[in-house]
């Protein structure tokens, strides 16, 4: 990780889980890290304990609506004013509503998609726009996926959240033939999880606070930094390496 050291990486939804410890040890490895969420309270606390336990990096809070582009140019701008552009980016950011195909709410789909889709490829685009632009060979994108987007589970609640990482398992793929095209260093890596112990689930389920606790109670789910511990392993790789896709499952889960 030496030659991350004081370069820029960009965390969306990290004020939480698994946004939170990536944006944690990515700082922990000298990064200057930009953590975006609606609501930045929680990073800035994270920001203040990553200070105070003397990590090489900085965690900058950045207040952004993934879901307004207009929001997400403004973030990019800002970035680019202070600390010159993106030279890592980690599209985390993502949710699920409970909306199944035959009688789910369009508001709650479109607000799934605007999120897990086109905000991460909004960020991507203005990523590599980014680095073009001042000449960097070696940034990553980093898309943080789901085992959602590899098979389709029989729980109409999570469809339509399933469509959605879906698209993201293809917009990598898309993503890593373009940047070859380009004739560029610069690479591409998903990251699947299955089951992680996060408020993921009681926000899915906060009208089934029951539902949501069964998920991370029947059996040893996976950890924040489990995931956070993939993207360090991603980002250690040779600059020669191409890792196309994680997938990680916690070792109970069936599917």
């Amino acid at each position: 990780m030496d030659r991350w050291r004081g370069r820029v990486a960009l965390v969306t939804g990290a004020s939480v889980g698994i946004g939170a410890a990536i944006a944690k040890e990515l700082v922990r490895s000298g990064l200057k890290v930009v953590g975006c969420a609606r609501e930045v309270d929680k990073i800035q606390k994270l920001s203040t304990e990553c200070q105070h336990q003397g990590h090489s990096g900085v965690l900058i809070p950045f207040k952004c609506d993934l879901s307004n582009e207009e929001e997400i140019l403004a973030m990019f701008a800002a970035i680019k004013a202070e600390y010159g552009g993106v030279d890592v980016c980690i599209n985390n950011a993502g949710l699920a509503h409970s909306e199944p195909l035959l009688n789910g709410k369009t508001s709650g789909w479109k607000n799934m998609f605007d999120v897990n889709v086109l905000a991460l490829c909004v960020c991507t685009r203005e990523a590599y726009q980014s680095m073009k632009e001042r000449k960097v060979d070696d940034g990553h994108i980093i898309h943080i996926n789901s085992m959602s987007g590899h098979r389709v589970v029989p729980v109409a609640d999570t469809h339509f959240y399933s469509a959605t990482k879906y698209a993201v398992t293809a917009l990598t793929e898309g993503l890593r033939q373009e940047l070859r095209e380009a004739n560029t260093l610069i690479r591409v890596t998903g990251i699947s999880p299955g089951l992680v112990e996060t408020e993921f689930a009681l926000r899915q389920y906060s009208h089934d606070p029951d539902k949501a606790a069964a998920l991370s109670t029947q059996f040893k789910n996976l950890q924040a930094i489990d995931v956070a511990n993939a993207v360090i392993y991603v980002l250690s790789s040779p600059p020669h390496v191409q890792i196309g896709d994680i997938q990680m499952r916690p070792v109970e889960q069936v599917s």
